[in-house]
C-alpha cells in the first residue's frame, strides 16, 4: 500500500499541477468554457455566468495548489478530501457532457490538448481510482520537508499561482496554443486538404411498408423501398477533418471581405468581441495608436460581433478613424484574450499580437 500511495501521489500531484497551470495560463478561456456549462442548454444555472471568470481563477489556482500540497505532503487529510470532492464533481460534469452530448470539449487541458467528452470522463475515472488509493492510504502521505519548509512552500504555491493568473489576465497567455498564435496563417488554418478525412454520417430512413414502419440505414443514398416515405434522421459517426479555424470572417451586412483583408501585407486588426463590454481604458488608447498606424501605411480595421449602434457609439466617443466589421463572437474570443486586443497581420500571417495594456509594445 505504501508504494501504491507513493506512485499515486506523484501521478495525481503532477497531473493536477500540469492541468491547472495550462488552464491558469488562459483563465479567460476556461471562464468561457464554464459559461458554456452554466448556460440554459447545459446545467441551466445562468445566474453563475457573470461570475465565471472569478470561479475560473479560484478553481484552477486550487487545482495547482492541491497538486503542490500532495507532492510536498502538506495537510494530507485536507488535501486528499479536497482532491476527492473535486474529481467527483469533475466526473459528474464530464459524464453529463458526454451522455447528453452537451459540451464538445471539457477544457480540462485548455487549448493545449483537446479531449472528447468520453475521453475526459475516462480520464476522470482513472484519476478517481488513484485518488481513492490516496484516500484509503492517507496515513502513508508524509511531508517531505520540516513543518516550516512545507508551510512556506504551500504559501508560495498560493502566491505564485494567483500572481501568474493576474499577470496573464493583464497581458496575454504566456503560451498561446490557439490557431491565431504569432506565426500562424489564418488562411492556412481555414483550409481543408484535398485528402482530408470526410465526415461519416448514418441516415435512418423511415418508410411505411405494408402498413408497418420500417427503418433502413444508409450512408446517405436514398434507399429503394416499395413503401411510403415518412421521415429521415441522421447521426454523425465521425466528423472527419476539422480545420483549426472554422468560423473566422470579416464581413459587412451584405459582403464578405475576409480574403480581401487577409491579402493585405500591412494590416492592423483591432478586435473587440463586444463593444458594449469593451474596456474603457483600452478603447481610449485606440485613437492615437490607429492614427499612427495609418500614417505609417497600415490598413486599420476593427472586428466585433456588436451591432451598428454600438459601432457608431464607440467610434464617436473615441473619435476613431477606422471601420468595424462583423465576425462571430466566439471566434473573436479565440483570436485574442483581450477586449480590445490588437494584431498585426502580413498577408494573413499573425506577426504581432498584444493585450490593450501592451499596445505600446506593437512595433509599427
Amino acid at each position: 500500500m505504501k508504494y501504491l500511495v507513493a506512485l499515486s501521489r506523484i501521478f495525481v500531484g503532477v497531473l493536477f499541477i500540469i492541468s491547472g497551470l495550462i488552464k491558469l495560463n488562459d483563465p479567460l478561456g476556461f471562464s468561457y468554457k464554464l459559461q458554456e456549462y452554466f448556460s440554459v442548454d447545459v446545467l441551466n444555472i445562468p445566474f453563475l455566468e457573470p461570475y465565471a471568470l472569478m470561479i475560473s481563477v479560484l478553481v484552477v489556482v486550487f487545482e495547482v495548489v492541491l497538486g503542490v500540497f500532495l507532492l510536498i505532503g502538506y495537510k494530507p487529510k485536507f488535501t486528499v478530501w479536497s482532491l476527492l470532492l473535486m474529481i467527483v464533481f469533475f466526473s459528474f460534469l464530464t459524464f453529463y457532457s458526454a451522455y447528453f452530448d452537451k459540451v464538445k470539449d471539457c477544457g480540462c487541458f485548455g487549448d493545449a490538448l483537446k479531449l472528447t467528452p468520453w475521453e475526459s470522463f475516462t480520464k476522470d475515472i482513472v484519476l478517481l481510482f488513484f485518488i481513492l488509493i490516496l484516500f484509503f492510504g492517507v496515513k502513508h502521505i508524509k511531508p517531505i520537508f520540516n513543518k516550516l519548509g512545507t508551510t512556506v512552500l504551500a504559501l508560495l504555491s498560493f502566491i505564485l499561482s494567483f500572481w501568474f493568473g493576474y499577470y496573464v489576465l493583464m497581458h496575454l497567455p504566456a503560451k498561446d496554443f490557439r490557431a491565431y498564435k504569432i506565426g500562424s496563417n489564418i488562411q492556412e488554418g481555414m483550409r481543408i486538404p484535398e485528402d482530408a478525412a470526410k465526415p461519416v454520417v448514418e441516415y435512418y430512413w423511415k418508410f411505411k411498408v405494408n402498413g408497418e414502419d420500417k427503418v433502413i440505414t444508409t450512408d446517405g443514398s436514398y434507399p429503394t423501398v416499395n413503401g411510403d416515405f415518412i421521415s429521415v434522421d441522421t447521426k454523425m459517426l465521425d466528423e472527419g477533418y476539422q480545420p483549426p479555424i472554422v468560423d473566422f470572417s470579416i464581413e459587412t451586412e451584405d459582403e464578405d471581405l475576409t480574403q480581401h483583408f487577409l491579402a493585405e501585407d500591412k494590416l492592423i486588426m483591432i478586435v473587440s468581441y463586444s463593444l458594449e463590454k469593451i474596456e474603457k481604458q483600452g478603447a481610449e488608447k485606440l485613437k492615437a495608436f490607429s492614427d499612427e498606424a495609418i500614417k505609417k501605411g497600415y490598413t486599420v480595421i476593427g472586428l466585433t460581433a456588436s451591432g451598428d449602434e454600438a459601432k457608431q457609439k464607440i467610434k464617436k466617443a473615441n473619435n476613431l478613424n477606422f471601420n468595424f466589421y462583423l465576425c462571430d463572437e466566439k471566434a473573436l474570443k479565440t483570436v485574442v484574450r483581450s477586449n480590445p486586443g490588437i494584431l498585426e497581420l502580413n498577408k494573413g500571417t499573425v506577426m504581432q499580437k498584444v493585450h490593450w495594456n501592451d499596445i505600446d509594445d506593437i512595433k509599427l
